[in-house]
């Protein structure tokens, strides 16, 4: 396997870990802390994952036309990298907001070059092995952020976290129950 598959997995795996923590914990945070409603999460979600698609859609050409994917890959990554901070120390509505939608511009801009890169770089008798390797360490990502942040809920907030713990251990046990019957 190419050493630029392994990496890029490897910052798919800690970029989504890190993206995850944060978009599991946003929405207690925009309430709780800086005082959003329900209509303002909206706004500022619906506009990431719009600015996502828009951004995908250029990408793709862009990365193909200036045969700079690893430029475009570095710039999505950077940009969704230096939002991370932003989110705690945001004392506003505003400032999750342009957090928010930079940092889905970089992930939008990332994908497909990122894709390409790794079509370029793997042999053709490896490639679906490259992208499944790739997409299985961006899933473990996924999986470890929330749970990253339940922890650091419970830490955190030992008396909120307790009734958390105990709907995702009921919801658990239901959907167990369910596939054994």
């Amino acid at each position: 396997m190419p050493a630029a598959v392994i990496a890029l997995g490897f910052v798919s795996l800690c970029m989504d870990t890190s993206s995850e923590i944060i978009h599991s914990l946003l929405p207690a945070f925009l309430v709780t802390i800086l005082g959003a409603n329900g209509l303002s999460i909206g706004i500022i979600e619906g506009v990431a994952e719009a600015t996502t698609s828009v951004s995908r859609i250029f990408s793709g050409a862009i990365s193909d036309w200036l045969g700079k994917r690893k430029l475009l890959v570095l710039i999505g990554y950077g940009l969704a990298a230096v939002t991370k901070p932003l989110f705690p120390l945001a004392t506003g509505v505003g400032t999750v907001f342009v957090a928010r939608f930079v940092d889905r511009i970089g992930k939008g801009i990332r994908g497909a070059p990122r894709d390409a890169l790794i079509a370029d770089v793997t042999p053709l008798a490896l490639r679906g092995t490259a992208f499944g390797l790739r997409q299985s360490m961006d899933t473990v990502g996924a999986f470890l952020g929330p749970l990253l942040a339940m922890l650091i809920m419970f830490r955190a907030r030992p008396e909120i976290t307790e009734s958390t713990f105990d709907r995702v251990r009921y919801g658990f046990t239901t959907c167990l129950g369910y596939h054994m019957l």
